[in-house]
């Protein structure tokens, strides 16, 4: 059953991302643009206009920018998933957590190309590989998982409550600009720091930031501190959508 399982969930993430590149001129490219536009607006605005970038400001900002792309992504596609099928669930008997799961995969594929350019992109401008890139994985595995604990903590909801989706893009709004996508840990006023570093993937930003451009390793303490919230984080998705799977069928009868 397990090896079924996997075989369906790698077969439908093909499928997906298939789908997706035969329906969007732009594809895997949009994963490129996106934070290249959105990187040209924060920097013009924080960088230049209220002149609070500060030195190396674009790659710190494109760090967090293809990052956060990578976290929204998850959550908003693996929260969306279930909901989106209802009807199939109701026609033909399968493991609910099937359809999270092909989203937040797809995402990982994509995300992992695009993470791959941008470490060019950093060697190319003067930040080389350094031996504190051997924490990226664990960093990484890190903000994956609180992307699977947010992505399935939504897509176990969102059937029952579909008015979350107009929500959930305004509240992670928000939470970009609370997870230091566009600032840094260190230049925030200590009163307001301690409160910040509640946020698990603000934590990990830094680390990869620290990591990446300057190459230190992460504080063990730390990381060990936010991988135990992330495994937690995922823990409780996956709970969430096996515990209401028995009524989805019935939402669409």
């Amino acid at each position: 059953m397990r090896l079924h399982f996997l075989e369906l969930l790698w077969f439908s993430t093909y499928a997906e991302l298939r789908a997706e590149r035969s329906r969007s001129y732009l594809g895997l490219a949009w994963w490129l643009v996106e934070p290249a536009l959105m990187m040209a607006a924060f920097w013009l605005v924080f960088d230049r206009i209220l002149d609070s970038g500060g030195p190396g400001y674009l790659p710190f900002l494109l760090i967090g920018l293809v990052v956060w792309q990578w976290f929204k992504s998850s959550v908003v596609h693996a929260g969306q998933a279930i909901w989106m099928n209802l009807a199939l669930i109701h026609q033909v008997r399968m493991p609910v957590l099937i359809f999270p799961l092909v989203n937040l995969l797809a995402d990982a594929i994509k995300f992992a190309v695009v993470f791959a350019l941008l470490l060019v992109v950093l060697w190319l401008a003067g930040y080389p590989p350094k031996p504190a890139w051997l924490s990226l994985p664990p960093l990484l595995l890190c903000i994956g998982l609180c992307g699977i604990g947010g992505g399935l903590l939504l897509a176990a909801l969102m059937p029952l409550l579909p008015d979350l989706r107009f929500v959930v893009e305004q509240l992670l709004t928000v939470l970009m600009f609370l997870s230091g996508v566009v600032f840094a840990l260190e230049r925030v006023p200590a009163a307001y720091a301690h409160w910040l570093t509640w946020n698990p993937v603000l934590v990990l930003l830094d680390a990869l930031r620290g990591v990446l451009l300057h190459g230190q390793w992460p504080e063990a303490a730390v990381l060990l501190r936010v991988a135990v919230v992330a495994v937690a984080l995922a823990s409780a998705g996956v709970a969430a959508v096996l515990r209401l799977a028995p009524r989805y069928p019935k939402l669409a009868a």
